[in-house]
């Protein structure tokens, strides 16, 4: 049967294909692909995990055996029966099998999607004991999963995977092509996502997040539709359903019938048309129709992502977002060197054109590792993060300047500080940027020239600019965090999603004022935040004076777009009106 599932819109385009479901579990699961020539090990993972608690449950019954009934009663006993049954269930042996083997799952990733599998048929039992069967099979494959925690196996990707196609579906698309898969979760880390590039995934979708949390961030990063906020999505679709994305309305359509799948197929196929027009413009420069000049910059996680942005178009890299390096490594923090060589390949890999490297901002919804919760504070976003945490660990902080410092000298580099509020954090920022200039020239170390910027994300810091411009070369607003901040809504969070609104009239005061301060004094303002790349905001921000743009490498060529149809002499006067107007929103969707 039919159904949508509605969330937020993060990534645009449709993606149709089969449903993966990344299963939970209080067990931290890994999900990743292996070889083929890796088949048989992961069989054999499991079987052993699985050996091992059948052989657990023997020693129990064992030691029972010589029990009371008070000691062991009779339900234990049972319950042990029931165990053991399910362990060496043939559905579940063979179906983890089938993960392993046709779909090169891990053998985690495998035995998690059979239980899934499975838990769904004791769902739709109608006797109430065999559905409460349900927890058991949970509590073996945890018990199997904790047997196999600690068994080492490379984490692989392949270039390129998919499935075969097998449903009435077929009826409509061509039997010699191959299905794509469309992850489905709870919810992704930033970690996650970055396992998942250059993969075999079409699209995903998650039950949680906002249109601004890292998870959206990456996808659109990643160029692939995406909805995230979709609440029950991952119980609600099951194991290889058919599965639409509408990117462009933030729909998830589940099971489609014939002729709903050749709508989307349609709108699939005007849309790559549409992307295809917009490659004519690659080599355009970005020059309004009053001649105004505008920098277009790419924002990248990875050294890799700098070869994407110079295909896309960017003159540069407005933000290099280092803490991608230091997050998933199970707390042990890249060294000096490791740094050292990712930023040079960033910096290398623009062939010339500037990178601009923001110093590592973890906390909140960028936790270092998966597994890690802070529950220490009661609210991390506004807790020991950005540069907060650099300046609390300042071995750590002068190691990421050093290796930044040495890659300067290989090409044209920034460097950009996150989340900065008081003059004192200035100055002992400044301070220790001087030291690792020091320690470096103490090691006969060769370091280039850096410009200095500072995020603008904080209210107060876009209150107290002359501050910033005394110290700075350049200003950089994030306007994902000037918004969750100025609005003090969690942009993590689906439940308040709706109240997150970058056209607030404190928002955009706040914006607009760094802009004219920035220029006023002669310094550089660029937008880096999710605003820069969201074209319905082009013109208004061109009207502000805004001059820089740093976005998603995806997102290039569609506000290049916008800016080659603007004229800011009369966009200027159209935007002073949109910052004195109550309900900004409603005259910018009006013009």
């Amino acid at each position: 049967m039919t159904f949508s599932i509605h969330g937020l819109a993060v990534a645009r385009g449709i993606a149709i294909g089969r449903a993966v479901l990344v299963a939970s579990s209080r067990v931290d699961v890994a999900h990743y692909f292996i070889e083929a020539t890796q088949v048989d090990e992961e069989i054999d993972r499991v079987r052993i995990g699985r050996n091992a608690v059948v052989d657990e449950i023997h020693r129990l019954q064992a030691s029972i055996a010589h029990m009371g009934p008070k000691e062991a009663p009779h339900e234990l006993t049972a319950l042990l029966d029931v165990h053991l049954m399910l362990l060496q269930d043939a559905d579940l042996i063979d179906g983890v099998k089938h993960w392993i083997t046709d779909r090169l799952y891990n053998a985690e990733w495998a035995l998690t999607t059979q239980l899934e599998v499975i838990a769904r048929q004791f769902d739709e039992m109608e006797d109430e004991y065999l559905r409460e069967r349900k927890a058991d099979l949970e509590q073996i494959t945890e018990k199997v999963l904790r047997a196999m925690k600690g068994v080492a196996s490379p984490v692989t990707q392949p270039a390129n995977r998919t499935l075969r196609k097998k449903s009435q579906q077929d009826l409509l698309l061509d039997d010699t092509v191959d299905v794509p898969l469309i992850l489905i979760a709870h919810d992704l880390s930033p970690s996650d996502m970055l396992q998942f590039k250059q993969s075999v995934f079409a699209g995903f979708i998650t039950d949680v997040g906002g249109k601004t949390s890292h998870t959206a961030i990456v996808a659109r990063s990643l160029d692939i539709p995406a909805v995230v906020g979709a609440r029950l999505s991952s119980q609600l679709v099951r194991q290889d359903d058919w599965v639409i994305i509408d990117g462009d309305a933030g729909v998830v359509v589940v099971d489609p019938s014939p002729i709903i799948l050749a709508e989307y197929g349609f709108k699939q196929r005007q849309h790559e048309l549409d992307r295809g027009r917009l490659t004519r413009l690659l080599h355009t420069p970005a020059v309004t129709l009053d001649g105004q000049k505008i920098e277009l910059l790419a924002n990248i996680e990875m050294p890799e992502d700098a070869i994407g942005a110079v295909k896309a178009g960017a003159v540069g890299v407005g933000l290099f977002r280092s803490e991608f390096l230091f997050m998933g490594r199970q707390g042990k923090l890249p060294n000096e060197e490791e740094q050292y060589q990712a930023y040079r390949r960033a910096i290398e890999g623009m062939e010339g054109l500037p990178v601009t490297i923001r110093t590592v901002d973890v906390g909140a919804d960028k936790p270092l590792d998966k597994s890690f919760q802070d529950d220490a504070h009661l609210n991390p976003a506004l807790g020991l993060r950005a540069i907060r945490w650099s300046l609390a660990d300042p071995a750590m902080f002068l190691t990421q300047l050093r290796a930044i410092l040495r890659a300067a000298a290989h090409g044209q580099a920034n460097l950009l500080i996150p989340m900065l509020v008081h003059a004192s954090e200035i100055r002992h920022t400044f301070a220790l940027i001087d030291r690792a200039r020091v320690e470096l020239d103490n090691r006969g170390v060769a370091y280039g020239p850096v410009k200095v910027g500072a995020m603008i994300e904080i209210p107060a810091a876009a209150l107290t600019l002359k501050v910033f411009l005394k110290y700075f070369d350049f200003l950089s607003i994030g306007t994902n965090d000037l918004i969750q901040y100025t609005l003090a809504i969690d942009r993590a969070d689906e439940s308040v999603a709706h109240l997150y609104d970058p056209l607030h009239p404190a928002v955009l005061r706040l914006v607009a004022g760094t802009i004219a301060e920035g220029r006023a004094q002669g310094k550089p303002v660029s937008v880096c935040g999710e605003m820069a790349g969201d074209t319905t905001l082009t013109r208004l921000l061109l009207g502000m004076g805004l001059r820089s743009f740093s976005m998603h490498p995806a997102q290039i060529l569609a506000v290049k777009q916008e800016i080659l149809r603007a004229d800011t002499s009369k966009l200027a006067g159209w935007a002073e009106q949109v910052l004195a107007d109550d309900e900004p929103g409603l005259r910018v969707a009006r013009s």
